[in-house]
């Protein structure tokens, strides 16, 4: 016989905070329509999102992949030292999965740059403000990734450090596919 009272639910086995995946879920579904919406767009001009994506960088992005995933893996790395109550360590993780996001950001600033440079802008083609809303967008992530990255590795206990990697995996899992549809697609 099935014992109805059980207090378990099925949320009670997801990493971290319930809010917080209801946060990822949201922002997933808002990442997912707005690339959506780029591919419906691309879809009525390829010829033109193939000649705005030769103006971009994908080696930096390649580059920014490898070192979101890796930022990734540290902040997996944090968990189980913080579940390990290895604070130090669960510490040099998380400042090395910050450094990662901050090494992101300064490369996608780079291409931002160099973009401004050749002066396209969010107004240069739709495939430009797609581009730039979306790794925008991706790059706000980031930064507030790193922030609470932060915020954790002050009092390092494995429940905020849990639900700080399961934001992390998110914005990782956004660029894996942004990666690809912006700069790859041909």
């Amino acid at each position: 016989m099935t014992d109805l009272s059980s207090d378990h639910g099925p949320f009670d086995d997801l990493p971290g905070d319930l809010m917080i995946w209801v946060l990822i879920v949201s922002e997933l579904l808002v990442f997912g329509a707005g690339l959506a919406a780029f591919l419906a767009v691309r879809a009525t001009d390829p010829a033109g999102f193939a000649s705005a994506q030769a103006a971009l960088h994908p080696a930096a992005a390649a580059l920014n992949t490898a070192v979101l995933v890796t930022s990734g893996f540290a902040a997996a790395l944090a968990t189980w030292a913080s579940e390990a109550e290895r604070p130090a360590a669960g510490r040099l993780w998380l400042g090395a999965a910050m450094a990662f996001g901050v090494v992101f950001l300064v490369v996608k600033g780079f291409e931002y740059a160099d973009l401004a440079q050749q002066g396209i802008g969010v107004e240069s083609h739709a495939a430009f403000t797609f581009y730039y809303l979306l790794t925008g967008f991706h790059a706000a992530h980031v930064a507030a990734g790193v922030l609470i990255l932060g915020l954790v590795a002050i009092r390092l206990r494995p429940y905020p450090v849990e639900t700080a990697a399961a934001f992390w995996h998110m914005v990782d899992l956004v660029w894996v596919l942004l990666f690809p549809v912006i700069y790859l697609m041909g």
